[in-house]
């Protein structure tokens, strides 16, 4: 249900994931939907376009444009194929064209939630590493200080227990897999990360003090890379009946069943602030 923030901020928000919407046929729920947008909530493993490596390959745009039998459906961004949560797509050239702008001159804010491998020692950190594609087939970005890309990403403690921690982030240009390689160079690469870290699935015996369950049944909390994308901030996305008064669209998907219940567990055996990162975007980390 929209609720305004403030004067100017319209909070899209969707109940939290119980596991039941990603249960369904169609790798993803809708977050939000008028005649220009539509934001996903996407699930981790498919591609939100083309991928030019592997064609064929299942992309949610396509997917998308059949469900909704659409005749324009339009790519805003990316998320990683790996990454669930939040992606936009716009419905119409005019649409396409503002928001991509909005991306491109980084007046969007986003913000992320993390698990990473590492007990993390401080409260807040930045990276700002330069990136560059490293043009093979397995997607790689890699840090070059001389023909990088600027790339800037902010980030936030949440809690941590054993050798896991979560963290909230705050990508402030838009590199190909910037946290990704940010955490992997700051010593902290996102858990089941096969590119950048280890593809290990994480155990609750890896991480509980006195598990006694039995370690020829347990199943893993998660085995897939534990990064999603909470929330959006679209700025001046509604125009308001004041004269010249705009209103920012503030999107915000739910954790997914695998990565909710690996943060609760987390919560319960550690100990750190127990915040969203939605309530961090609102009050970005100090410049």
């Amino acid at each position: 249900m929209p609720v305004f923030l403030e004067q100017n901020i319209l909070l899209i928000q969707t109940k939290e994931d119980n596991g039941e919407n990603m249960k369904s046929t169609a790798p993803y729920t809708i977050v939000y939907q008028d005649k220009h947008i539509i934001a996903l909530n996407k699930a981790s493993g498919i591609s939100v376009g083309a991928d030019r490596w592997e064609a064929s390959k299942e992309r949610l745009d396509t997917l998308l444009k059949e469900d909704l039998h659409a005749d324009l459906i339009l790519r805003v961004h990316r998320i990683d194929n790996g990454s669930s949560g939040l992606v936009v797509f716009a419905k119409d050239t005019a649409t396409h064209k503002k928001l991509s702008l909005a991306f491109e001159n980084r007046i969007v804010k986003k913000s992320y939630i993390a698990v990473v491998c590492g007990r993390v020692t401080w409260k807040e950190n930045l990276c700002d590493l330069a990136l560059i594609p490293d043009g093979n087939k397995k997607h790689l970005t890699i840090v070059d200080s001389y023909r990088g890309k600027k790339s800037l990403t902010r980030f936030r403690f949440l809690c941590s227990a054993g050798s896991l921690s979560v963290l909230a982030a705050f990508p402030e240009t838009g590199r190909q897999h910037q946290i990704r390689v940010h955490l992997s160079k700051m010593g902290h690469p996102i858990v089941c990360d096969r590119l950048y870290g280890s593809e290990t699935p994480v155990y609750l015996s890896g991480f509980k003090r006195a598990w006694r369950g039995d370690p020829f049944e347990e199943k893993p909390l998660i085995s897939r890379l534990a990064l999603h994308s909470e929330s959006l901030l679209l700025p001046e996305y509604f125009v308001t009946p004041q004269e010249n008064g705009s209103c920012d669209l503030l999107l915000s998907a739910p954790l997914p069943k695998d990565m909710s219940a690996l943060i609760t567990q987390i919560k319960k055996c550690g100990a750190g602030i127990q915040e969203s990162a939605l309530s961090l975007a609102e009050s970005e980390p100090e410049q």
